[in-house]
């Protein structure tokens, strides 16, 4: 069996796919926000979505950029926490 490789790029790069995957990672990203913890409120406001082209297909990811976003993430793996909500996890 062939694939067509240009027929996949194309789909996965089409406006309907790129269209449901940012709004995926955006309902995640308003998880995280609005569980994480709050201290100074940089964590929180640094959380957001970044859209790319990854080899084929567009991605989206939610990253948390503050300068404190690692100690956050291993102590309360809000990020993760936030995707299982929305996938249906918990």
């Amino acid at each position: 069996m062939k694939w067509n490789e240009g027929f996949f790029s194309e789909v996965l790069n089409s406006a309907p796919v790129v269209g449901i995957v940012t709004g995926v990672a955006h309902k995640v990203e308003a998880e995280a926000k609005a569980a994480a913890p709050v201290d100074t409120g940089e964590y929180r406001d640094g959380i957001h979505v970044e859209v790319k082209r990854r080899g084929k297909r567009t991605v989206a990811v939610v990253v948390a950029s503050s300068r404190h976003s690692m100690i956050v993430e291993s102590r309360t793996g809000n990020l993760a926490r936030a995707l299982g909500r929305v996938a249906g996890g918990g």
